[in-house]
Order: C-alpha cells, then sequence, then structure tokens
C-alpha cells in the first residue's frame, strides 16, 4: 500500500508541474505573435511580400529593429493645422493618433526609436530651423510615447542647433567661443542634464549617440585630439547617469577604402570608452552590402565591439509627395542600387542590409531606418498654391528638412535649400499616409514570409544615344534584379531584325528588344537607340571653363559653378538673397531645316508671380516656353520646336529667369539644340 501511494504521489506530482508550465506558457507576454519550436525555424507569416527569414532577430536574441522618425511630432503638429486631422493610418484603414502611430511601429516589429536631439534649434524670435525642431522638450515627448508603446530609445545628440553630418558639423550658438575644455565640460552638462530629463520623464533609454556622423569633425573640432576629449566627455556624462545605456558613436562612408578601419583606430588610440560602432548606410551612397559587412566585421574583431547600422533607406517610388525635389527621383539617384523602386525593393533593402549586420556575428546587433514618416503634410498637385501652403506649415512648425529662419545659423546650405523632404519617397507609408507592407519587414525577417518567393523584378533598360554616321553596339549583358536575391549580370539575345533595322544615317528613336534567361525565367528586355545630328550648341553642359558663347544680361549671383548638376560636374547656377533677374542665351546660325531646343532646370522659392520661360527668337519672332521651378532636383524639361525657312539664319536660344522673392535659386544644364 506504501508503494502504490508512493507511486500514486509522483504521478500526481508530475500532473500538478506539467499543469503550472502550461500555465507559465499561456501567461508568457506576447511577442507581436512571433515565436518558434525549440529547435525548428518559425513559421512564415502569410504576406503579399516576400520577406527571408533571418535567425538572431528577434527581441529575445537582443537585435534592435529601429526606426528613426525624429519629424513626426512636426507633421503631426502640421497636420492639426491643415485639416485638424492625423494622416496616418493603420493596416485596417483607421487613423491613428501619435500614440496610435507608434503603437503601430510595435506591432509591425519595430522594437527601438531613434530621436535627434540638437541644443537650440530656434533663432532669437523662437522660430523653428525645422528638420522636426528636434529640442530635448520635443524628444521628450516622442520618447514617452516610444515608450509607452513598448520600445526602447536612442537618443542620437548632434552637439550642434542643426543638422550634422559628414561635411556640416557646426557648434551651438551658446559654445562658439568656447575653448575645447569649456566645450568638453558644456557637452558633459548638457548631455548629462538632457539625459536626467528624459529618465525623469519615464523615456526608456537604452543607447546614445555621441554626435551623428562624426566622420570628419564634431562639435566644430576637426582635430582628432579635440575631437576624442568631446567623444570621451559625452561617454562619461552616459555613463555617470546610468551605466546600462549602450554609447556608441557614428561614423559614415563605408564605401571608403580604409575610412571607417581609421575611425576606429583613433578611438582607440585615444582611449575613447564606447560599446557600439555605428554607421550610416544608404545604397546609392555607400557601396554594396559585402563590404559593410567586411568593414564593420574587421572593426568587430579587431576592437571587441558591437556594430549597428544607425541608418539606411531606400525608396518606394520615383514620384515627389510635397512639391520639394527628393534625394532618389528621377535624373538623381535612380540608377544606383540593387533593388527596385517598390514597398517589395524597400523590403528587400532592409533585410539586405539586417543581413550584412547578422553576417559580422554576434556583435552585430542592429539596423536602423531614417525617417520612415516623413511624408508630405499636403501631397503636392502640381499648382503653386499647394506649394506654398505647404511652403507655410513647413516654416511654422518645422516640417520640411529646413526653414527659412534656419539660413540665420546655417547660410550656405539651409539658408538657399530650405524646403520640405527630400525623403518622402523613401518613407514606409505612401503620400496620403497609409501603411506600406514594408513596414512590417522587421516583424517579417523573424519568421520569414509566403510571399511568391525569389522573382525577378527587373531588367536593365539600355538607353544609347549616337549621332549619324556612328556604329551600333548593343550591349551583350545586362544587370537583372531580384526582389531577394543579390543582381546579377546576365547575357542579353537581341532580336537580330530589329537590331538591322537601326539605321545609323537616319535621325530618330529605335527600340530593340531582346531576352534574358534567369534560371528557369525568360524576362523581355528593352534597348532604346537614339540617332541625332550632333547637337547644334557650344558648351551645353557648362562643362568648359569658356563661357564667351553665352551671354547673360542681369546679375544677381548667376554664373557657372558646380552646384546641383543634371549631368556632368558643372551647371549654370542662380541664387540671390534679394530678387533675380537675368537672361542666359546663346547664338547660332542654322539651315533650313525643322530644329528642336529643350534643356534641364530645377530650383525653388521663386514666389508666386515668379516669370520663367525658355525662349526661341528668329529675328523679330520670338517662341517662349514657361516652366515652374518646383523644388531642388524637380528638374523641368521645356522644349521647343521650329523652323527656319532659309539657310544661314541667326536664331537666338536661352531661358529667362524673374523672380521676386528673396532668395531664388536653381540650376540651368544639359541645353541641347537638334535638327530633326
Amino acid at each position: 500500500m506504501k508503494g502504490k501511494l508512493k507511486y500514486l504521489c509522483i504521478i500526481a506530482g508530475l500532473v500538478l508541474i506539467v499543469g503550472i508550465g502550461a500555465v507559465l506558457v499561456l501567461m508568457r507576454p506576447a511577442s507581436n505573435g512571433i515565436g518558434s519550436i525549440s529547435g525548428r525555424d518559425p513559421i512564415p507569416q502569410e504576406a503579399d511580400i516576400y520577406v527571408p527569414y533571418i535567425p538572431g532577430t528577434t527581441d529575445a536574441d537582443g537585435f534592435m529593429r529601429g526606426m528613426d522618425v525624429s519629424s513626426v511630432l512636426a507633421i503631426y503638429n502640421s497636420w492639426q493645422e491643415a485639416d485638424g486631422s492625423s494622416h496616418f493610418k493603420n493596416f485596417e484603414g483607421e487613423e491613428l493618433d501619435i500614440q496610435g502611430f507608434f503603437y503601430l511601429l510595435h506591432d509591425a516589429g519595430t522594437n527601438y526609436i531613434r530621436l535627434r536631439v540638437w541644443n537650440d534649434p530656434f533663432d532669437a524670435d523662437g522660430n523653428g530651423y525645422g528638420g522636426g525642431n528636434n529640442d530635448i522638450e520635443a524628444t521628450i515627448e516622442m520618447g514617452q510615447y516610444a515608450t509607452n508603446a513598448g520600445m526602447k530609445v536612442l537618443i542620437d545628440f548632434h552637439y550642434s542647433d542643426f543638422w550634422a553630418d559628414p561635411n556640416k558639423q557646426m557648434v551651438p550658438k551658446a559654445w562658439e567661443s568656447y575653448t575645447i575644455d569649456e566645450k568638453a565640460d558644456a557637452l558633459y552638462e548638457y548631455t548629462k542634464d538632457c539625459l536626467i530629463q528624459l529618465k525623469e520623464a519615464g523615456v526608456d533609454v537604452g543607447m546614445v549617440q555621441i554626435g551623428n556622423e562624426t566622420t570628419n569633425a564634431l562639435c566644430g573640432e576637426k582635430n582628432w585630439e579635440n575631437i576624442t576629449k568631446l567623444f570621451s566627455a559625452g561617454s562619461r556624462a552616459v555613463r555617470e547617469v546610468d551605466s546600462d545605456i549602450l554609447v556608441a558613436i557614428h561614423f559614415t562612408n563605408p564605401e571608403q577604402a580604409g575610412n571607417l578601419a581609421n575611425r576606429a583606430k583613433k578611438l582607440y588610440n585615444y582611449g575613447v570608452d564606447y560599446d557600439v560602432f555605428a554607421c550610416s548606410y544608404y545604397p546609392f551612397w555607400h557601396g554594396t552590402t559585402e563590404n559593410l559587412t567586411e568593414v564593420l566585421k574587421d572593426i568587430a574583431d579587431t576592437y571587441d565591439k558591437k556594430v549597428v547600422v544607425a541608418e539606411t533607406s531606400w525608396a518606394f517610388t520615383l514620384e515627389d509627395g510635397d512639391g520639394n525635389g527628393n534625394t532618389v527621383g528621377v535624373g538623381s539617384n535612380d540608377t544606383v542600387g540593387d533593388y527596385e523602386f517598390s514597398a517589395q525593393g524597400q523590403a528587400t533593402e532592409i533585410a539586405a542590409v539586417i543581413q550584412a549586420v547578422k553576417d559580422v556575428g554576434d556583435k552585430g546587433i542592429g539596423v536602423f531606418y531614417w525617417e520612415p514618416a516623413w511624408i508630405p503634410v499636403q501631397v503636392y498637385d502640381g499648382t503653386q498654391a499647394t506649394l506654398a501652403e505647404n511652403q507655410a506649415l513647413w516654416e511654422k512648425y518645422g516640417s520640411g528638412w529646413a526653414s527659412s529662419y534656419a539660413g540665420a545659423y546655417d547660410p550656405n546650405d539651409a539658408g538657399r535649400w530650405y524646403g520640405g523632404s527630400a525623403v518622402d519617397n523613401q518613407a514606409l507609408f505612401d503620400f496620403e499616409g497609409n501603411p506600406l507592407e514594408s513596414l512590417n519587414t522587421y516583424k517579417y525577417v523573424q519568421t520569414g514570409t509566403t510571399g511568391s518567393g525569389i522573382r525577378v523584378t527587373g531588367v536593365e533598360s539600355p538607353v544609347l544615344e549616337y549621332t549619324l554616321g556612328d556604329t551600333l553596339s548593343l550591349p551583350t549583358e545586362l544587370k537583372v534584379t531580384y526582389n531577394a536575391a543579390s543582381p546579377e549580370t546576365l547575357p542579353v539575345v537581341w532580336d537580330e531584325t530589329e537590331a538591322a533595322a537601326v539605321d545609323m544615317n537616319t535621325p530618330g528613336t529605335y527600340t530593340v528588344h531582346g531576352i534574358v534567361t534567369a534560371g528557369e525565367e525568360e524576362v523581355e528586355a528593352v534597348c532604346a537607340v537614339s540617332v541625332q545630328k550632333a547637337g547644334l550648341l557650344k558648351n551645353p553642359g557648362f562643362e568648359d571653363a569658356d563661357m564667351t558663347m553665352y551671354t547673360v544680361e542681369g546679375s544677381s549671383g548667376n554664373d557657372r559653378t558646380g552646384d546641383d548638376p543634371h549631368s556632368g560636374s558643372y551647371s549654370f547656377h542662380f541664387y540671390n538673397s534679394g530678387t533675380v533677374d537675368f537672361t542666359v542665351e546663346q547664338t547660332v546660325t542654322l539651315d533650313a531645316g525643322h530644329y528642336v531646343f529643350s534643356l534641364y532646370a530645377q530650383g525653388g522659392d521663386v514666389g508666386s508671380d515668379a516669370n520663367t520661360f525658355a525662349y526661341v527668337k528668329i529675328g523679330d519672332n520670338v517662341i517662349s516656353e514657361p516652366f515652374t521651378l518646383a523644388g531642388w532636383v524637380a528638374w523641368q524639361t521645356p522644349e521647343i520646336s521650329f523652323d527656319v525657312d532659309e539657310d544661314g539664319v541667326e536664331v537666338t536660344v536661352g531661358v529667362s529667369i524673374t523672380a521676386t522673392q528673396d532668395g531664388a535659386w536653381g540650376t540651368l544644364d544639359d541645353w541641347q539644340l537638334l535638327m530633326n
């Protein structure tokens, strides 16, 4: 009986243990529905896009899946004045308040929010410089929203009153007269004070950047002994406030051989105390992900440091949403990179960068997407009225990258190019505030998806330009891109009949089709061949220093410069803090025939009464074609067709710009005069 009783007690105990275990499992907090059976890959999620499973990216792995949304508070404030609503919606189409926006990010797999901090981004009258007007007060508010939504926060101290990047590390106004020792003391006290405020406000700070993209300077200092003294002062402040907060140092340009390795060595030689080596990586500037892994792994292994990508992004469209030109747009970075311009392309880019960081090893701890929510305050409809309304909101609430008020602090950049967002087409929301499927990429990489699998998303479409009498040479290979794999160059077979039909002695545009075989998939390729008579203008792209063929009347800062060319290294640029009123033209002698004159133009801040047009003068006859300067790299292409009735006629082609608004600016480039 005793043996039987003992046996029954053992059974009862086992049942109790199993029951308690089941209860504990049921009580465990959910992690966005993501989990896996021990030793097995997680179950892929259903999705409309393909995202590969990347092991080691869950919360349990300690991997940072971050978003920098520093502009979002300013955007919300702008919307409140514009129409009293929030434009951001969830995947069910429901409008979100600002706290709901942060919950949406968390539900989409984000576990870290990055927020920039500027010392004093306001002028003497309290007008904000723009870019989110990110002082410590704004950062605390957004940090509280992030913490409430269950996310940690990375504080990105710029130690400037406005943007800091490799080319610009301006000292805060209040520190301008300081010696290096005084500046180090001020930086220490400022960092400590801000972190104490954040912690007292309940913000869950997990990591702090001591400077932003400090590749060449920090806080006005360019000497590395001084730069590292500032790094150390900031690091000491963080350690004293909370020793559990990670300290990061942030650089960029991993594509430059030895660049980041040299910076890491300087940090080591000067004894800088930090935990994380951070860098920016944008595919249209910074090379391949393979190189990124190699560079970061070398630093992680050599100096025993964790590494993160602190900034990355990609475009879902080449269109502009707010009337301010974009970093990635038609004619600007649109041929660089290995991803299609779509939500799928964004997801592929994000996953590729995550994989590059994971390939570093255990010290690869995170990736942050830059400004996924910087969408238009109002969608630009092509009218000057809407652009003016957007500009008013950018000015008042700082929801554009810079306001005109920033010119007092940064006259050479913000003072000339202030305006809206240059990255609205790189957001993870469409221009109306609807989330794109790419917003879920952080969630999807933890499981993979049941999307359509690896497929061809694009084949290079070459455009070949020839002059009469040249010899046609079609490419033998084309670059093929995929939704979730590295691109490759594959052979192309062109249609022989179409290729033979290209008449190199007759002006015109011809199309030749071809086939590229990618695995088991045959994909059509298209090559455009343009055969033209030689251009009839001298120095049409302003590449030559000799400008005697042009006549310029008027002044206001008009000259051949290296500012924002459409192609090549030079352009005809204009800017003035006051009004602009000038013409630039070239006169040529033409024979009888039909001609087309065209050019590229971009610019802005010309005012609603600006008069901008291209023109052709033949004797007393003037043919004009107006165009609008719609923003930075928003290239306009006015074109004028005309006839010359007899040989030996003098014809003048040119551009006229009149703008009464102060601060008008722009670029003219790539003029072309062809006989058809």
